[in-house]
């Protein structure tokens, strides 16, 4: 039996919340906006640092990413601010990706004080589009075309910052012209380009994209989000899925991702972190600590938890 990893994990995508706040629309009671794992009232409630150490408790993390969370749109620097607070309280997280609006009228302002907070690494601006490839061969677009967003992504390698990308398979394509025209910024391709099902032709189809995005350099992936809707987390239905993955990018552009709290909707942390381990014995060790760690290290450089 190939022997599991039992080295060091950093978590490169995790949220904390504190609902109590009123910053984080679509978590509001009343509101339910479309999710592609469904029905989400089961994560309307606080998630804060002190649930994620919970969850981590002898899993082997040892730092952790913190993605933006959808706070309400155009106050960046405040959800930027309670995370840098949740840090120096607890070390969680150790870096974070921060919202920001790249086609909006101060988008250099706003980058330049995000891109001043050490702890900010990334970006995340979710660019709509196309909900569905019948849509997108209807010539449905995302903002990664837009001339606008375009400017304001132009800006960010000279501040630093990557780019943390939630889109679609279908929408790669777009992704794939950023990359190459903007060689000198790191495009993370986050939930593994969101496979939301696992029938063969969308298996095939997905496959696909990525092998086209994975052929720029600049391009890394992430393993995470990929729950399908209504099914549990297995280690038979994802075993493909991440071996892709790695099999695509090769393991020094792959990084794990719990998504949490969201995908303890299917698994609990210690589930999802044993069946990667699982799955990632497949490759040799060097691969495995890419996938669990080095990657993440290279791209977020995560402070590490200040307790291990």
């Amino acid at each position: 039996m190939p022997d599991l990893y039992v080295g060091p994990i950093i978590d490169s995508h995790h949220h904390v919340w504190d609902l109590g706040l009123g910053r984080h629309p679509w978590l509001m009671p009343e509101v339910r906006v479309p999710h592609r794992y469904g029905d989400y009232e089961r994560i309307k409630h606080d998630y804060l640092p002190a649930d994620y150490l919970n969850d981590i408790a002898g899993t082997g993390v040892v730092a952790s990413v913190y993605m933006e969370a959808e706070w309400q749109p155009g106050d960046a620097m405040g959800e930027v601010q309670i995370v840098e607070r949740y840090r120096e309280q607890s070390g969680v997280p150790g870096a974070m990706v921060a919202q920001a609006w790249l086609d909006a009228p101060d988008a250099a302002e706003r980058l330049t004080e995000l891109a001043a907070v050490p702890s900010v690494k990334s970006v995340r601006h979710k660019p709509g589009g196309a909900a569905s490839p019948a849509e997108r061969r209807q010539g449905v677009r995302t903002l990664l075309d837009d001339d606008r967003w375009r400017a304001g992504y132009a800006l960010l390698a000279e501040r630093g910052l990557h780019f943390d990308l939630q889109t679609p398979w279908w929408n790669l394509v777009d992704a794939r012209r950023l990359a190459d025209d903007f060689p000198d910024t790191t495009l993370v391709v986050d939930h593994a380009g969101v496979l939301a099902a696992r029938d063969a032709d969308t298996v095939a189809a997905w496959r696909a994209a990525l092998e086209d995005i994975a052929a720029a350099p600049n391009v890394v992936v992430k393993a995470s989000g990929l729950c399908v809707e209504g099914e549990p987390w297995t280690v038979e239905s994802n075993r493909g899925p991440i071996g892709d993955l790695v099999r695509i990018f090769g393991a020094e552009r792959v990084m794990f991702g719990s998504n949490f709290p969201v995908d303890g909707m299917f698994i609990d942390f210690r589930g999802l972190v044993d069946g990667y381990r699982q799955i990632l014995s497949a490759f040799d060790p060097h691969e495995q600590r890419a996938v669990f760690h080095d990657t993440a290290q290279r791209v977020y450089a995560p402070l590490p938890l200040p307790t291990l």
